[in-house]
């Protein structure tokens, strides 16, 4: 269970995918698969490239990207596409190394953390009861909650709301630009993860101001971000 907080105590607010749990390459081939049945040719790693996005400005990239049409029809078709492919896979998904024992011990010492994603909750449920999230305890904020997801900042604001904490004392932890750029605009300090396939120096300029290899090695130094023992 996340802490009671105060408005100016520091506090996480993690992404999802690639972040928490190993489901970006799911995420690309379900997408690849919705393409393909709507006759959308498009390699897989320019999808990976928008994986991140809100569903809706993904599409709309990636078909202005084919110069396909892209009436709001068809973007729902292919949202629901994706939906159905994502969620027959969703059961081999696994959280990320250190994913669990992050949260384990920000929980321990009293640091409110929260989970904010671009996925709706219908593809969202079955990796946060993967990760064993209790939906009563811990906030969680997805896209069908916010008016524009990433990368905009609604997902993380309406996260430090839930928290009670200002934006500007969260630590935001993302795999991808989108993540950077959202918390950016959200005032909040970017935390870069390369376990969703992003580089180094792509999450750097996107504004992320300390980058580790996955959740693991974030918990190994997270005296580095601020997330100190009550006894340090």
């Amino acid at each position: 269970m996340t802490a009671p907080a105060s408005r100016h105590q520091m506090a996480f607010v993690f992404d999802l995918d690639g972040t928490l749990v190993d489901s970006v390459y799911q995420h690309v081939l379900a997408w690849r698969e919705a393409l393909e049945i709507e006759g959308i040719e498009l390699a897989v790693w320019r999808i990976h490239r928008k994986i991140g996005m809100s569903g809706g400005l993904f599409t709309n990239m990636l078909l202005r990207e084919t110069g396909a049409d892209f009436s709001a029809k068809r973007i729902e078709r292919l949202q629901r596409l994706h939906a159905d492919a994502y969620t027959r896979v969703a059961k081999q998904i696994r959280p990320l190394p250190g994913a669990q024992p992050l949260l384990a011990t920000l929980t321990e010492t009293g640091i409110p953390w929260a989970i904010a994603t671009s996925g709706r909750f219908e593809t969202a449920r079955p990796v946060l009861d993967t990760l064993g999230i209790d939906l009563d305890r811990v906030p969680v904020v997805t896209r069908d909650q916010v008016r524009f997801a990433k990368p905009d900042p609604d997902l993380f604001l309406a996260a430090a709301e839930r928290l009670g904490v200002d934006a500007t004392t969260v630590s935001v932890v993302g795999d991808a630009v989108w993540d950077m750029l959202a918390a950016r605009r959200a005032r909040s300090l970017g935390i870069g993860l390369l376990s969703g396939g992003y580089g180094m120096e792509e999450l750097e300029r996107a504004g992320a101001y300390r980058v580790y290899e996955d959740p693991a090695d974030l918990l190994q130094h997270l005296d580095e971000v601020g997330g100190r023992r009550s006894r340090d």
